[in-house]
């Protein structure tokens, strides 16, 4: 395929291609307000190319395991809409370090205590160290009363 020149807005298909992300995505990214496309007479999706930055910046939030919500609320704190920077990112990472922790911590508490479960077995909610450490839910009353990680 040719090189389009530096100012020339970008299909989808050279969007797609150069971001590594299907058009699918890249359309799923645009209803959701993540990316922005013009639109030519003829009704056909134009991107700006700093949109390849935004993606790239979309896709690193996401390895991290960050929800679109919070993604877009990132990219709506910019001022007119424009790309990340490396300052910008700076900046926002810092403000998702301590959810990231928080996660971490989750993970290793879940990993350490997995060898709990051969013996468990879920069959006694008693001794379940991951959904019930030391029966606290026991007061409740029965039935079930958490799903998820142990806060």
């Amino acid at each position: 395929m040719p090189q389009a020149p530096a100012h020339r807005p970008l299909t989808i298909g050279e969007l797609s291609e150069r971001s590594g992300v299907s058009p699918s995505a890249l359309h799923f990214y645009e209803r959701n307000g993540l990316i922005q496309a013009e639109r030519t007479a003829g009704n056909q999706r134009r991107y700006r190319r700093d949109t390849l930055r935004r993606i790239a910046f979309i896709k690193t939030s996401q390895r991290v395991g960050l929800p679109l919500k919070d993604i877009r609320d990132a990219l709506d704190s910019l001022p007119d809409g424009r790309t990340p920077t490396k300052r910008d990112w700076t900046r926002l990472s810092r403000r998702w370090r301590q959810e990231l922790d928080d996660r971490i911590a989750a993970l290793e508490h879940l990993r350490n205590d997995l060898d709990g479960c051969i013996g468990c077995g879920c069959l006694s909610l008693k001794s379940c160290a991951l959904q019930n450490p030391a029966d606290e839910l026991g007061a409740s009353g029965p039935g079930a009363r958490r799903w998820g990680l142990p806060k």
